[in-house]
């Protein structure tokens, strides 16, 4: 059970923080504000030295420069302090550690963070919480799940095209499994008739 009940739906204004994030070995003062003019990636995650986490991080990481080419960055958050996460990130992955991540691991110690974005359960942990903001800093995605399963990374960058296409492209929008390079369908009723014959028509 979450501890926030205010709704933090898409289409809102991501909410700011400033927190300090371990990043190639030292501490940075991160600051969400900061990123303005790029899309993110936020990735909550429950704890460090746990067992699903430190595959969802590295599987992030082992495709950050497809991401960074998407004009996109990725901030892990935990409630674990910094010193945690350095300590995490010097641990190589054969032992359950991440190693050296390719995006900051941002401390959300005083939990602040996490019960902004409504992902804090009551035992203080945060749950699986994946957002995608766009360049304006508006959450345009959310996925949540429970702490025992983790999350799709190829779907994770299918849907930020997905959000890229249909910003650059207003009048059009990505049916079900879209995939860059697939047909789209036009928003207006007597066109949009264009794609659903290419799909349906015998």
């Amino acid at each position: 059970m979450v501890l926030n009940n205010n709704c933090l739906q898409v289409g809102c204004k991501a909410p700011d923080f400033s927190a300090v994030a371990v990043y190639e070995q030292e501490f940075k003062q991160i600051k969400l504000s900061d990123y303005l003019g790029k899309y993110v990636i936020l990735l909550f995650y429950p704890l460090d030295f746990t067992f699903v986490c430190p595959t969802e991080l590295t599987a992030f990481s082992d495709i950050y420069d497809e991401i960074k080419k998407l004009d996109t960055e990725i901030l892990g958050i935990s409630v674990d302090s910094e010193y945690c996460h350095l300590a995490w990130t010097q641990m190589d992955r054969d032992v359950g550690g991440v190693g050296d991540l390719r995006y900051p691991l941002v401390s959300d110690l005083t939990k602040k963070i996490s019960n902004a974005y409504n992902v804090l359960t009551d035992q203080g942990t945060s749950l699986r919480g994946l957002f995608i903001l766009d360049q304006e800093g508006f959450i345009q995605h959310s996925l949540i799940n429970n702490l025992d399963f983790g999350r799709n990374v190829s779907e994770t960058i299918r849907v930020l095209q997905a959000i890229q296409y249909v910003k650059n492209n207003p009048d059009e929008v990505c049916p079900a499994n879209w995939q860059p390079g697939e047909s789209t369908i036009v928003s207006k009723p007597i066109q949009s008739k264009t794609y659903f014959r290419s799909i349906y028509s015998e």
